[in-house]
């Protein structure tokens, strides 16, 4: 994995607030596809940190749920399911089978993408949630889930570079 891998774009240095928030989550975005890119599905479910559970399609399942939790679910109050984590297993994410495979996960995680910027498509950063829609009752702002989810692919792209150094060797940005 060098800086040739999957087409990533450099998020603007001169654009507004939105464009820039948009352009910073799609390369954190583009980023935990790259660091997947080119691996097995062995691979992509190895867990190669123990005793911690990280893997590479754990981490790709947790974000679609984060991105259905925070654009669909928070801000537009959508009662959705869980995609993979139940009441008796929250870490459901992180917890699969053989069966599961990347094309699946993949699927689901650009779905919830897609369905993310759709839902946030023409409305305001300064939008609020509803109290309801929050287990603790707390509002949120549009700007605050979007920093919010920069900061957690962030977070976690960094687990992704470890992952991925310590299943094949490749390391890169």
């Amino acid at each position: 994995m060098t800086s040739s891998g999957s087409h990533r774009d450099e998020p603007s240095t001169t654009a507004n607030e939105r464009e820039m928030l948009d352009g910073w989550l799609d390369y954190h975005r583009s980023t935990l596809a790259w660091k997947c890119e080119g691996l097995k599905d062995e691979q992509l479910r190895s867990t190669p940190l123990l005793p911690s559970e990280l893997s590479l399609l754990g981490l790709v399942r947790h974000m679609a749920e984060v991105e259905r939790y925070w654009f669909r679910e928070i801000m537009l109050g959508a009662d959705l399911p869980e995609l993979y984590s139940t009441s008796d297993d929250p870490d459901g994410d992180f917890h699969f089978t053989d069966d599961d495979s990347w094309a699946e996960s993949e699927e689901v995680w650009q779905t919830e993408v897609e369905l993310a910027r759709q839902a946030t498509a023409g409305r305001s950063l300064d939008l609020l949630s509803d109290p309801g829609s929050h287990h603790r009752g707390e509002v949120f702002s549009l700007r605050w889930v979007y920093h919010h989810m920069i900061e957690e692919y962030a977070r976690h792209n960094g687990h992704a570079d470890l992952l991925r150094e310590h299943i094949d060797g490749a390391t890169g940005e």
